[in-house]
């Protein structure tokens, strides 16, 4: 498993028989869903689900909780000493410092140290877009996601097959992220299945926006992300590359140099890189 998770797959937190063969589907990271997989008559059921499955989880994966942003104390029961944190959907800068607080209660009644839970937010309101920069520099938050299903309802978008409309949305949460020195943000799900053809171009299509990995609504969408998300034995070599000309370059008393191609490298060439190499020895 990655550090830093590529794929992030949801699981219905009603659904113990699903949960149970979760961890072995292939992805980096569960996402146990309180919130949009979950009927409301099936709530509390969900919460007992996923707490039994918490006190007992297996290693190997990352274990997160969908929280419901308007019942977020109550779910919050179910976090146990296994469990990275939660996604937040909804999130806004006042609904991060209440799940601070909360989160922070939480900690105590485990007898965890603080800080221990991580928050994954999640833009998906007018408010949260236009205070992305906030939300991304709020206590706990390791990385923003976007949602945008419920963006395209608030906005009243009508998204075209490519989903051009939220493009300068989806360069906000990468920017803000950046800004922020926070893990690059969680794609979006592609809600098309049994399309690898699609998934594979849509996914490709966020790495090149900035997106560093993406969620799943099924589990024969997984190897498609990791894929798209792990770089090429062909990238890591180019990248390499980069940065052996650039230490030559150095050794003769240069700040620049001139890759196996003929192609300038310079400082924002060489970061690039190291970006490619960090994530393939994640």
């Amino acid at each position: 498993m990655s550090d830093v998770a590529r794929s992030y797959l949801y699981v219905p937190g009603d659904r113990a028989d699903v949960l149970r063969k979760a961890a072995g589907r292939g992805a980096d990271a569960l996402v146990l869903d309180l919130e949009d997989a979950v009927a409301l008559p099936h709530k509390e059921k969900a919460r007992e689900t996923v707490a039994a499955y918490l006190r007992d989880a297996p290693s190997g994966v990352a274990h997160w909780v969908r929280v419901n942003s308007d019942q977020v104390e109550t779910d919050l029961t179910v976090l146990g000493a296994s469990a990275a944190g939660i996604w937040l959907p909804k999130a806004e800068p006042d609904l991060l410092h209440e799940v601070d607080r909360a989160l922070l209660s939480a900690e105590r009644r485990l007898g965890l140290p603080e800080r221990t839970f991580q928050v994954v937010a999640l833009i998906e309101t007018a408010r949260g877009a236009l205070a992305c920069a906030q939300v991304a520099i709020a206590p706990r938050v390791l990385r923003l996601g976007i949602g945008e299903a419920d963006l395209a309802g608030e906005l009243g978008l009508q998204p075209d097959a490519d989903r051009t409309e939220f493009a300068a949305i989806r360069s906000q949460v990468v920017l803000a992220s950046a800004a922020a020195r926070i893990t690059p943000p969680v794609g979006p799900v592609e809600t098309v299945l049994h399309d690898p053809v699609r998934l594979e171009k849509t996914s490709r299509a966020l790495l090149r926006q900035g997106f560093r990995a993406r969620s799943a609504i099924h589990p024969g969408q997984l190897a498609t992300i990791n894929g798209v998300f792990t770089p090429t034995p062909e990238e890591v070599a180019a990248a390499r590359r980069v940065l052996d000309a650039m230490a030559r370059a150095e050794r003769d008393g240069s700040g620049v140099a001139v890759d196996d191609h003929g192609r300038l490298v310079d400082r924002a060439v060489v970061r690039s890189a190291a970006e490619v190499l960090s994530r393939a020895e994640a």
